[in-house]
C-alpha cells in the first residue's frame, strides 16, 4: 500500500521510486497506489478506481474508462495545405469532429479497420496528409468526466 509515494520529491527520485513500483508490479505482486498525481497513475496503474466523498464511484481498467467515459478513440490529421472547401467523404464508423485551417480531427469506432481506409480516403481525396495520431485520453480527463457523473447522479 502506497499513499503518494513520490510526494515532494525531486525528479530524480520520484523516477527511481516509479521504477522501484514497475519492477514491483511486474513481479506479480499487487500494489495499491493512492495519488492525486494523475499522470503518475496513469503510467502504473493497471486498474484504476475513483473515490468521491468516500464512495468508489469508478473502477476498472484505464483503458475501459477512457472508452467507457471519454467514448471512442479521437484522431488528428494534420496535413501539407489548407482544408478550405473539402467536403468529407468519410467511412462509416467515422465522424469529423473539428476541422481547422490545415488539421482535421476524427472520432473513430473501430480503428483497426477504419483508420487505413480513413488514411486511403483522406489521400485520394488529394489531402496531403502529413501526420495522423490518436489524440490521448489522459485519466485526468476520465477524472473530471466521473466525478461530474457523480455530482450529476447525487443532485
Amino acid at each position: 500500500l502506497l499513499d503518494e509515494p513520490t510526494s515532494a520529491m525531486d525528479p530524480e527520485s520520484a523516477r527511481l521510486v516509479r521504477d522501484a513500483i514497475m519492477t514491483l508490479r511486474s513481479s506479480g505482486r499487487t500494489i495499491l497506489l493512492c495519488t492525486h498525481n494523475l499522470a503518475e497513475g496513469e503510467e502504473l496503474a493497471d486498474q484504476v478506481a475513483i473515490i468521491q466523498n468516500g464512495r468508489i464511484i469508478l473502477h476498472n481498467t484505464l483503458e475501459n474508462v477512457k472508452k467507457t467515459l471519454l467514448g471512442p478513440a479521437e484522431y488528428e490529421a494534420r496535413l501539407a495545405g489548407t482544408v478550405n472547401g473539402w467536403q468529407p467523404n468519410l467511412p462509416a464508423g467515422v465522424t469529423l469532429q473539428e476541422r481547422g485551417e490545415n488539421w482535421l480531427r476524427f472520432r473513430v469506432d473501430d480503428p483497426q479497420t477504419a483508420n487505413p481506409i480513413l488514411l486511403r480516403s483522406l489521400i485520394e481525396q488529394n489531402l496531403e496528409v502529413v501526420t495522423f495520431q490518436e489524440i490521448e485520453h489522459s485519466l485526468e480527463m476520465v477524472f473530471l468526466g466521473a466525478v461530474r457523473q457523480g455530482e450529476e447522479a447525487q443532485a
